[in-house]
């Protein structure tokens, strides 16, 4: 019988891996194999099937945003599975409860750092450096150290009561040079990709709001969203990529000509579901994931160009942020979430990341907002409740 999803939430502990999304929670305890190359997934399950260890294995794990570092990805000597988060009921308010304090932040780069360098992106948008780029996605770090060592388990946990429905995540990553595991922890919105049998789905999010306290406010925040040119046009640069990046798998894409308003707990984003028929329903999960990945909405476009201009602004290394997090089994079907709205911990630290997409037309300050508010989904699991 099935474990119910708090169950397993409460069971998590650093080291393991739990992945819960919209379909199901899965708890992955030990490591049978190891690959930190996505491509080499498909042959690790085949043989880890073939002798009889796991006879339906699965593979779970994060994949990086830069190209050629190495993955995170294993098969788990003991997995558990149940419904998804959104199913179980409420917890106590007893068990929703911050991490102690207090926390000193420092910001990398600093909040004036990073409205030059979107200013900075700004000026090569179209040409206007000698370089065609449609839009760049530039993030910052927010690095929030604690009294003592980070309750990965607790972060997870108020992740996954506050926001159910969308992706929760706790993967274990190699050591960083401090005592004690290090965790990659996040709830994302965004679908990078799912697969079941012979049907392929992405649901990419680009064009946002903050939520507000203020209902009349919130409102007004979702319509000005769906009606804004800049953000559309964002939009559209995404989706476009995504099903041109399906279109070799598939004998047929498909993707509604209108936007539709999703919302998390604190931002509205625009949403689009593209749908694919795969040619071949072989095809591994894990290989239309990395095919995919960077889409525009946590790169830019061209992608090179793009990665170019991230490498030069972008003070610090992305690691896991804005890479891929999920699952594939073996007979290929899986599901991904693009790796935002996460922390790396280690130790006493979490490093917390957010960006934004850089369009013709962006702000800076207004941009600079954009991550503060993609901030808080982190900063509420700790506890902060303010903008940083």
């Amino acid at each position: 019988m099935p474990h119910a999803s708090a169950d397993l939430l409460a069971a998590y502990t650093p080291g393991a891996a739990l992945i819960a999304t919209p379909e199901r929670t899965l708890l992955g305890q030990g490591v049978l194999e190891a690959a930190d190359d996505p491509a080499h997934v498909p042959a690790m399950l085949d043989a880890v099937q073939a002798s009889g260890r796991a006879p339906d294995p699965v593979a779970m794990g994060a994949i990086p945003f830069a190209p050629g570092a190495p993955a995170r990805l294993v098969v788990p000597a003991a997995l558990r599975t149940a419904g998804p988060a959104a199913d179980a009921p409420a917890p106590p308010e007893g068990e929703r409860r911050p991490l102690p304090g207090p926390w000193r932040a420092e910001a990398v780069p600093e909040p004036e750092t990073h409205r030059k360098a979107v200013a900075e992106v700004l000026a090569a948008l179209g040409g206007g450096a000698g370089t065609p780029l449609d839009k760049v996605v530039l993030a910052r770090c927010l690095r929030m150290t604690g009294p003592g060592p980070v309750d990965a388990g607790q972060v997870l946990r108020n992740l996954a009561w506050r926001d159910p429905s969308g992706f929760t995540f706790a993967v274990d990553l190699p050591p960083r040079g401090v005592p004690g595991p290090r965790t990659f922890v996040g709830a994302s919105p965004e679908l990078l990709l799912s697969k079941r049998g012979g049907t392929v789905v992405s649901n990419p999010l680009a064009g946002s709001r903050p939520r507000s306290a203020d209902p009349t406010k919130d409102q007004q925040n979702a319509v000005e969203l769906l009606a804004s040119a800049k953000d559309r046009r964002e939009h559209a640069l995404v989706v476009d990529a995504v099903a041109d990046g399906l279109r070799p798998y598939c004998t047929g894409v498909e993707a509604p000509a209108e936007p539709e308003l999703v919302r998390t707990a604190t931002m509205w984003h625009l949403s689009t579901r593209v749908t694919g028929t795969l040619a071949d329903r072989r095809t591994p999960s894990v290989e239309l994931a990395a095919a995919l990945h960077p889409t525009p909405a946590v790169c830019g476009t061209p992608t090179g160009a793009a990665r170019a201009a991230i490498a030069e602004v972008e003070p610090f290394d992305r690691g896991f942020y804005t890479g891929a997090v999920g699952y594939t089994r073996a007979d290929g079907d899986g599901e991904w979430a693009v790796a935002i709205r996460c922390a790396d911990i280690a130790g006493d630290t979490l490093d917390l990341f957010a960006g934004g997409g850089i369009v013709d037309g962006s702000d800076p300050a207004e941009e600079l907002a954009e991550t503060s508010a993609k901030l808080r989904t982190l900063l509420l699991a700790l506890g902060v409740n303010q903008r940083l």
